[in-house]
């Protein structure tokens, strides 16, 4: 937070209301870039990585890209490893194509959204007891899909 307020009141109630760090005016610049810096190696610090979940008979490791389901193996390809990740951290939301598109294929490639129906379709098989009746990778209309870990 970068303010003209200095009394310690202020500062207090701007650290309580989430603020990271508290700066007043006048500031020198080093003293503001040293204050960037630090709160960038705190955020670096901070472990989201996602190594392995389990769901219904699944589970999904990602650092060492296995997945057995009613504890056989399957073969999963990379890029449905992404997919799966990218359902796991938005677990019960609307996930739209785009979505997956922009997250799983990047930016700089142009798959269409039948594209991800494709793989979806593939990973259905591979994961769900009855593909035609998902329980796990659900369609949602005019949207996209929505992974369901707990049906």
């Amino acid at each position: 937070m970068l303010t003209a307020r200095g009394k310690e009141v202020d500062k207090v109630a701007g650290l309580d209301l989430g603020a990271d760090d508290y700066i007043t005016k006048p500031f020198s610049t080093p003293e503001l870039l040293a204050r960037v810096r630090a709160v960038l190696r705190r955020a670096e610090g901070k472990d989201t990585t996602l190594n392995k979940f389990a769901f219904g008979n699944i589970v999904i490791d990602f650092k060492k890209q296995e997945t057995m389901v009613e504890e056989k193996s399957v073969h999963l390809t990379t890029r449905e490893y992404a997919i799966m990740k990218c359902f796991i951290q938005h677990a019960g939301e609307v996930v739209h194509r785009f979505l997956l598109l922009d997250e799983v294929w990047g930016y700089d490639v142009f798959p269409t959204t039948r594209t991800v129906d494709n793989y979806i379709l593939d990973l259905r098989k591979k994961i769900e007891t009855d593909p035609s009746k998902p329980k796990f990778l659900l369609s949602i209309r005019g949207a996209g899909y929505k992974f369901v870990p707990d049906p």
